[in-house]
């Protein structure tokens, strides 16, 4: 009797191993928690678990017959390169991570890929815009945003239809990815025709922009481009409007596209700001929800309304599930195969990848916009600008 009970016993709990057993694909990355790329990173990284969490309340990811829950194990990089490269290799070879997303920034981006590569793992690239990296040889990386050389364009195309004697001074941030835009901004600007003023870079740390606004203001330049990240890029604006710099465009990266920029109150005014995506874009996704959609679920969950580094983590994470269901698998070489072929639309815009040995995984596909804080009805608003094909409000210069 009691051998039957054990039988019995024994054959329930096998029959209900598989039920009891999940499926699961590990990703890996790093946040900057902290340091000075905590502000990006952060929006970022609340694009990724939005995306883990709406994953997962569909069942998971469907590939081979099986459903993959997802699973992140992550840490803080501190906004270090050192850290990113002992992080990622601790990823790979003791958390087992199948898949990464990249940490934040170009130059993060850059180490990161030297272990990602190394290992043979597939990395999609989701906050790096330096083109360099992607021209390497690498074969597992895949870059979300539009490259670097492409940041300043669009602030080009309408000092052209605004004052195309401008004169522009360059100010920018001493780091990979902002020295790639400027210096790729420059050339254009001086085959537009445009007088280069100023150019000037200063340390990441810099708090104390009185010097270089004092040299702004003499070279004569009626336009700014350059910045850097948040914590620079915001202080530079502030400082710029309380030394009355009296400039007729400033354009600066990264910083005003985060809704914290509107804390800034007049001095945000008229700053504009390339940014890979808006709330208000129109794009029909082939998959996944549309902008409007993902605006609403973001500022549901965060209280805050999503800029692009929230709407590129979400979205470049959304790649890499297609890929995966795509390939039927979770093998790293099927799945960059299916990330090789890719040529989709998300909310975030079309999404296409470079084949060519000698800049593979660079992004082809996605254009960017260039919106520009407005006062409208007594409140702070940014608007699209440019092109006009996507704008919401008109210029203001």
């Amino acid at each position: 009797m009691r051998k039957g009970f054990y039988l019995l016993a024994a054959a329930a709990f096998l029959a209900a191993g598989p039920a009891l057993a999940e499926d699961t694909v590990t990703i890996g990355f790093t946040a900057s928690q902290t340091g000075k790329l905590n502000n990006d990173s952060t929006s970022q990284l609340r694009g990724f678990e939005l995306w883990r969490d709406d994953v997962n309340a569909k069942g998971g990811i469907k590939a081979g017959g099986k459903s993959y829950k997802v699973k992140f194990v992550s840490y803080d990089d501190e906004s270090q390169g050192t850290r990113v490269q002992q992080l990622y290799t601790r990823l790979i070879t003791q958390d087992k991570a199948q898949f990464l997303f990249s940490p934040y920034s170009s130059g993060l981006v850059a180490t990161a890929a030297i272990i990602s590569e190394q290992y043979g793992k597939v990395m999609m690239s989701i906050g790096g815009a330096e083109e360099k990296t992607y021209k390497l040889g690498n074969k597992y990386l895949f870059q979300t945003y539009t490259g670097a050389s492409q940041y300043l364009a669009g602030a080009l195309d309408v000092l052209k239809h605004k004052n195309p004697k401008a004169k522009i001074a360059f100010v920018y941030e001493d780091d990979p990815f902002s020295k790639a835009v400027a210096q790729a901004t420059r050339e254009l600007a001086k085959k537009d025709g445009f007088t280069v003023a100023l150019e000037e870079s200063y340390s990441s740390s810099t708090t104390d922009f009185g010097p270089i606004i004092n040299k702004v203001i003499s070279s004569g330049a009626d336009a700014l481009l350059g910045g850097g990240h948040y914590a620079d890029g915001s202080t530079l604006a502030r400082q710029l409007h309380d030394q009355k710099a009296k400039l007729k465009w400033v354009t600066l990266l990264v910083a005003p596209d985060s809704p914290n920029f509107s804390k800034l109150g007049d001095s945000a005014v008229g700053i504009s700001v390339p940014s890979q995506w808006e709330p208000q874009v129109t794009y029909k996704p082939d998959f996944g929800p549309t902008p409007a959609e993902f605006a609403k679920e973001f500022t549901a969950k965060y209280k805050i309304a999503p800029g692009y580094h929230a709407a590129g983590g979400y979205s470049g994470a959304m790649i890499l599930q297609h890929a995966i269901e795509k390939a039927g698998s979770i093998d790293p070489k099927k799945v960059a195969a299916e990330l090789n072929k890719t040529d989709v639309t998300t909310f975030f815009g079309k999404c296409k990848f470079s084949t060519d040995p000698k800049s593979h995984g660079l992004q082809i596909g996605h254009t960017m916009v260039l919106a520009q804080w407005q006062m409208k009805d007594g409140k702070l608003v940014k608007e699209v600008i440019w092109p006009d094909n996507a704008k919401t409000a008109n210029i203001m210069y």
